[in-house]
């Protein structure tokens, strides 16, 4: 995985106040801002950011299996849950933040360090003014589903 330009961290509270979540969004994947370190953690990085629509990209490797052989389910979630929120945070205004309240996650396929590169997607649902929905899915490189979820946040100003 190639290195952000701005490498890992977090962007501090000062400076995200005055972006919208889209700015923000945008911002980590060109590497003007740091990339957080679950995606070092992990070996994943962000592909794509629109308005309401974040996918993300990841090998999975032989680091995350579980005690049964195969990816830990656990990195499907990671994985879910980061998009999922991520797409929210793109519709967000100037000034607002978001937290996971629920997730569900659907496990269809294994993933081993044989898979090869898989690609998370989210996508709005709904986004009200203190709640908001949204899907995802997590497909291998020929676009055969090994994961699917759906997640509820809470909005707040930060």
């Amino acid at each position: 995985m190639k290195e952000p330009a701005a490498g890992y961290g977090v962007t501090p509270l000062e400076q995200v106040r005055g972006l919208d979540g889209l700015g923000l969004m945008k911002g980590i994947m060109d590497g003007r801002f740091p990339a957080p370190p679950i995606a070092k953690a992990l070996g994943f990085s962000m592909s794509l950011v629109e308005h309401g629509r974040v996918t993300f990209d990841y090998e999975p490797v032989f680091d995350h299996y579980n005690p049964l052989g195969s990816v830990h389910g656990g990195v499907a979630a990671t994985l879910l849950d980061s998009v999922m929120g991520c797409c929210i945070h793109t519709t967000l205004k100037p000034g607002f933040g978001f937290t996971t309240l629920e997730i569900k996650v659907n496990y269809v396929r294994a993933m081993t360090d044989k898979t090869g590169p898989v690609r998370a997607e989210g996508k709005v649902i709904n986004v009200g003014s203190r709640v908001a929905t949204s899907e995802g899915r997590l497909v291998d490189a020929s676009g055969k589903l090994l994961a699917h979820g759906t997640t509820t946040c809470l909005i707040f100003s930060i």
